[in-house]
């Protein structure tokens, strides 16, 4: 059956895709505009529709280079109910700039946190406001072609690499896999932590980087699970094997916090949502009603850092303040000496073009 549908979608893969490769060709041949900036801007991308891991990868480019320039990130805020440019503020909620910026933003206070659906004018505008920024970080801006970033980094998922992929609808790419091309370092993200040097280089031979391509390997370190209502923050957690969990989660792929969180606890139930849903009423009484249903005496939510911004809301969060939610931060980590030669990279890259 999967044969089947792939059969009948690939003709419209080819049509969609056939229109990205030229759209891409008319940049590259100088008849598209694409802006290049004096100043250091990275961007942070991927060739398919999401999962990825973009955002711990953008957070830890802040942590790495907060300390000595002066960071702002700039995104599209996917599903916002603003338009334009936007910089956030003490006051700014989910709605103004989204889910991930917000995360960004409520995270490192010490940098600036802008979106735009023009990326161009957002970088302009950011330093019309903020002159002294010398570090811009572009969050998913790989197709973004108006913009020409100085350091463009791609990141492809270990179990879905893009060259094992295809175009839209057919496949999850959102250009043909020829784009990867364009970038200059190439991370192959959520592997396992004790993944083999054969392993590594196969996947290198898989993606037959070009000369002036780095590849890295990196993976997911979840973190410990913090309290997000007011029921969790008074709640006496023992985290045993026998507590009741509902997951809540609306990113694209779910399967490794559902894979971390069963080592922990025998019991889970999970509510999936779509990525970067935004939650409503409905969706609240449906997540009680789950709770509710939960057997076991310590009963609890778990979901992520981005559902938690699109939960904070008042009206959504005002509901669920008596419930126990927590959330799992993640970092990314870097294995062996990648960690040290990516930073290298990336230092470098910036304090060259400050």
């Amino acid at each position: 059956m999967q044969k089947l549908i792939f059969i009948t979608l690939y003709p419209f893969s080819i049509i969609y895709g056939s229109i990205l490769y030229l759209r891409n060709k008319l940049y590259d041949w100088n008849l598209f505009k694409s802006t290049r900036f004096d100043f250091p801007i990275i961007s942070v991308g991927n060739l398919s529709l999401g999962g990825t891991g973009k955002t711990p990868h953008t957070e830890y480019l802040i942590r790495l280079l907060k300390k000595d320039f002066k960071i702002a990130t700039l995104s599209r805020g996917y599903k916002r109910k603003t338009k334009g440019f936007y910089l956030a503020n003490k006051n700014t909620s989910v709605t103004e700039i989204g889910d991930e910026p917000l995360q960004y933003h409520l995270k490192f206070k010490d940098i600036n946190v802008a979106v735009d659906e023009k990326r161009v004018h957002g970088v302009t505008q950011i330093k019309k406001k903020s002159p002294h920024t010398n570090l811009i970080i572009l969050d998913d801006a790989y197709q973004h072609r108006a913009i020409s970033p100085g350091l463009n980094i791609l990141i492809t998922e270990h179990n879905n690499l893009y060259v094992n992929d295809t175009v839209i609808p057919a496949g999850r790419l959102r250009e043909w896999k020829k784009g990867s091309e364009r970038s200059d370092i190439i991370i192959v993200s959520k592997t396992k932590p004790d993944l083999t040097v054969p392993e590594r280089n196969k996947i290198i031979t898989k993606l037959n980087p070009k000369p002036y391509q780095n590849i890295f390997f990196s993976y997911i370190k979840y973190g410990e699970m913090l309290p997000f209502t007011l029921a969790a923050k008074n709640s006496t957690q023992n985290n045993t094997k026998d507590d009741a969990a509902l997951v809540l989660t609306g990113i694209a792929k779910p399967i490794p916090l559902l894979n971390h969180l069963r080592q922990k606890h025998t019991k889970i139930n999970h509510i999936q949502f779509s990525d970067h849903h935004n939650y409503d009423q409905s969706d609240v009484d449906q997540i009680i009603s789950a709770f509710n249903k939960l057997e076991g005496n310590n009963k609890f939510i778990i979901s992520t850092e981005k559902d938690i911004m699109r939960l904070s809301l008042p009206e959504i969060i005002k509901k669920l303040q008596n419930i126990p939610i927590f959330y799992i931060p993640i970092e990314i980590c870097f294995h062996g000496n990648d960690k040290m030669d990516f930073d290298n990279k990336i230092i470098e890259y910036v304090t060259k073009n400050k």
